[in-house]
């Protein structure tokens, strides 16, 4: 559900993962530059957080 959430409104996904901090305001910046950097930060801080959640390294 953040991925997909991550995709369409980034600054939500962020939101719900990390919470109010400097990941989320790095992607507020992103996106208001443009949606699809917005969206790739997201995607990518969203998955490399659940990565580490898991313990674990690809």
């Amino acid at each position: 559900m953040k991925l997909l959430l991550g995709l369409l409104v980034p600054p939500v996904g962020i939101f719900l993962t990390y919470g109010v901090g400097p990941t989320l305001f790095i992607n507020i910046g992103l996106t208001l530059l443009g949606w699809l950097p917005g969206s790739i930060h997201a995607l990518w801080a969203i998955t490399k957080h659940n990565e580490l959640e898991r313990g674990g390294t690809l």
